[in-house]
């Protein structure tokens, strides 16, 4: 690691939280989470739909379930991937696979069949734990993939006899929340716990260089590619993470159990790392929010909680902050409000410090960083619309195309170096080739500036990516559907700012059939497109602006104001 003098930043670092990490505290996840396991074996790791989950449960159940898994023969190395909300069930498949040397695969629930077929055959996953809602989408690609195994969840699996039993009967008949489907040979998660139960388990050899989770990302070329996070890299990111939070946490008194509030999603790895992996390792309680859209029931699954950290994006902590039921919450425990994903506004900030007295404490990072790069201190009362600074045992430059550093203060684009970068590209070499430096650095895509005291903001993209509520929408994927569709002679998209989600996707459409409607493209989309990819404005255009040799012209679409009529 570079020395003070070429990491301003360590000057910005609040008293205690040390400039680099110990890295070797753990071989793997398997032993961070076996020592959790022990170590608070009787203090609640979950709490869901107002039941608690003890660390001793989720060490049982995970142990039937990795010996469930073995028994399909699995190798050693194979992925495995989980589609379902934040469910008891994610945490525990998480710790199966892990301890039975598997890789998870993370897989967004609201993923179509398109997009499925892509992630499973990418990644080569060869079974797969499903929450029942959407087993219907894996029934239509199923036969195109490699999977040989398929566990079906529901919402009340590990709820109780009773309670469960309801709540099933709510979802599947009352809100007909589950599509009729027909999975041969698709076993269910609690007949597969029973029959892991009786089933030897064999401990697998696992090394800090082991592939952990492949992380999908959208890519410049519209094609989804998974981030090989290793064993090593999501444990030095927790690690910098608690190392991060300390001066604010270290304010809870000692008897006290930390609680987390995870509404941001597992599948995506902001929630993985520092909400379920971190809180796995401090001991601390996890708060499951399967829908975090639905506010109120938010608000009333908090009700009962003191609560201490709460990672979220800018949307949801504005939605929860002017929703009339907010004070039903007592929020005078809260010590760390992490945002992250995207831009968090000044005015959504100042309401959420006015009305908890905690500060949204900014942060920035990517599926490649396993995610946390660079934060505000936990410190800071006053918003300062950066990224922060990088957290410990991280370094960070801004460079030109050439990959020279820029002087103080010009911008460029932000490159990351540290024990939480990924591997690679899972199996693309030619990709990895194209964002990793020689000296080791990540190049982002995200152009920024760094000032004096070593705090990063950022500016402008260098991709054309589209960052809707935190999530990445590559507009060559977009416009790679949409030019599927019968009656388009072209299209463009880009990403215009929005109140709600930070930015929208705003689609340009050239017609080749003028019996062409707006609806036709949103039902398209609607069927091959997750619902934040889809777009929110649509424009017909007679035709595009387009370079001289015939590349669509991104900045002028965005950049000039449309004279035709927008829809929404």
């Amino acid at each position: 690691m570079s020395t003070s003098s070429n990491r301003p930043w360590l000057s910005a670092y609040p008293p205690g939280v040390p400039a680099d990490i110990e890295l070797n505290q753990y071989g793997s996840l398997v032993e961070l989470m076996e020592e959790s396991f022990q170590k608070y074996s009787q203090q609640t790791a979950y709490n869901f739909m107002g039941k608690d989950f003890s660390f001793g449960q989720t060490d049982k159940l995970s142990l039937s379930f990795a010996s469930y898994l073995q028994s399909l023969g699995l190798n050693k190395g194979d992925r495995v991937a989980i589609m379902m909300p934040n469910l008891p069930q994610y945490p525990i498949a998480v710790a199966a696979i892990l301890r039975a040397g598997y890789v998870v695969v993370n897989v967004n629930p609201l993923y179509t069949a398109r997009e499925l077929e892509h992630q499973l055959n990418d990644s080569g996953a060869r079974a797969i734990i499903i929450i029942e809602n959407f087993a219907a989408t894996l029934q239509q690609c199923i036969a195109k993939t490699p999977i040989k195994h398929v566990v079906l969840c529901a919402i009340g699996d590990r709820l109780g006899l009773l309670k469960g039993s309801l709540v099933n009967y709510v979802i599947r008949n009352v809100k007909k929340m589950v599509p009729a489907f027909d999975l041969a040979n698709a076993v269910r998660f609690n007949d597969a716990l029973s029959t892991g139960k009786s089933l030897p388990f064999q401990k697998p050899t696992i090394a800090p260089d082991d592939v952990a989770v492949l992380q999908y990302t959208g890519g410049t070329t519209g094609v989804s590619k998974g981030a090989v996070l290793l064993h090593k890299n999501i444990i030095a990111n927790l690690l910098q993470s608690e190392a991060w939070n300390q001066p604010a946490m270290a304010t809870i008194p000692p008897d006290v159990q930390v609680t987390t509030v995870c509404a941001l999603p597992l599948y995506h790895i902001f929630a993985f790392t520092v909400g379920m992996m971190l809180s796995m390792r401090t001991g601390g309680k996890l708060i499951l929010i399967p829908n975090p859209r639905d506010i109120p029931a938010v608000l009333k699954a908090l009700a009962p909680h003191k609560i201490h950290s709460f990672p979220a994006v800018n949307t949801l902590f504005n939605a929860m902050a002017n929703h009339p039921d907010f004070k039903t919450v007592d929020w005078s425990h809260l010590k760390v409000s992490l945002g992250g994903g995207t831009a968090v506004q000044s005015a959504v900030a100042k309401l959420w410090l006015e009305k908890t007295g905690c500060p949204i404490c900014e942060g920035y990072g990517l599926s490649e960083t396993s995610p946390s790069a660079s934060c505000n201190p936990p410190t800071n009362k006053s918003f300062t619309g950066t990224i922060g600074v990088p957290i410990p045992g991280t370094e960070m430059k801004i460079i030109d195309d050439d990959g020279n550093e820029v002087a103080m203060g010009q911008s460029g684009e932000i490159a990351i170096r540290g024990p939480q970068v990924m591997a690679g590209y899972w199996q693309r070499p030619d990709e990895t080739a194209k964002v990793m430096t020689h000296d080791g650095y990540f190049k982002t895509g995200d152009v920024g500036v760094m000032d004096e005291n070593g705090y990063f903001k950022i500016v402008d993209r260098k991709k054309d990516m589209i960052l809707v509520s935190g999530f990445n929408v590559y507009p060559t994927e977009v416009e790679d559907v949409v030019s599927g569709l019968e009656g388009v002679l072209e299209c463009a998209c880009v990403g215009v700012p929005d109140d709600k989600t930070g930015e929208a996707v705003k689609l340009f459409v050239v017609k080749k059939s003028e019996s062409l409607t707006e609806e036709q493209i949103r039902t398209y989309c609607k069927t091959n497109m997750t619902a934040y990819k889809q777009p929110k404005f649509i424009v017909f255009k007679t035709e595009l602006p387009k370079t001289p040799v015939g590349k669509i012209l991104r900045r002028e679409l965005r950049d000039a104001p449309s004279a035709t009529p927008v829809s929404q």
